[in-house]
């Protein structure tokens, strides 16, 4: 038990130091389009530009996606590239794997964007009521 709360605890350090749901959800995004790509014919609206950037926007959103995971130091050119290339898969892959890729790309793309790495971290409601009743 006693491991799995050092492990827990080490994971949540780990991810307080970068834009993990930005970087999570571009991943996502890209790999879900991918995934559509690989559809039946039946379902396929737009096969795309010669059907190599229907494949290869996405694989970049799932690259850049881990970029920003794993080197938040260039956040903001990951995040701008990402948005850039989302918007790209409404044209190549299947409208952006029906919307939801395209949705999850974008949202992941503006929270890496938004991400303020030297910001305080929150404090909850009942902590911030404590140090109000504790200094009055």
């Amino acid at each position: 038990m006693s491991q799995a709360r050092v492990l827990r605890s080490a994971f949540r350090r780990w991810r307080a130091d970068r834009p993990f749901w930005g970087g999570l959800l571009l991943a996502l995004g890209g790999a879900w389009i991918l995934l559509t790509m690989k559809a039946s014919l039946k379902v396929i609206l737009h096969v795309g530009m010669q059907g190599l950037a229907g494949y290869l926007l996405p694989a970049l959103m799932v690259l850049l996606g881990l970029l920003t995971l794993f080197n938040p130091a260039q956040r903001l050119f990951y995040s701008i590239t990402g948005i850039l290339v989302t918007l790209g898969t409404w044209l190549t892959s299947n409208l952006g794997g029906f919307f939801v890729g395209l949705l999850l790309g974008a949202v992941g793309s503006c929270l890496a964007f938004g991400w303020l790495p030297d910001q305080e971290p929150r404090r909850s409601r009942r902590e911030r009521r404590r140090s109000a009743v504790g200094a009055g």
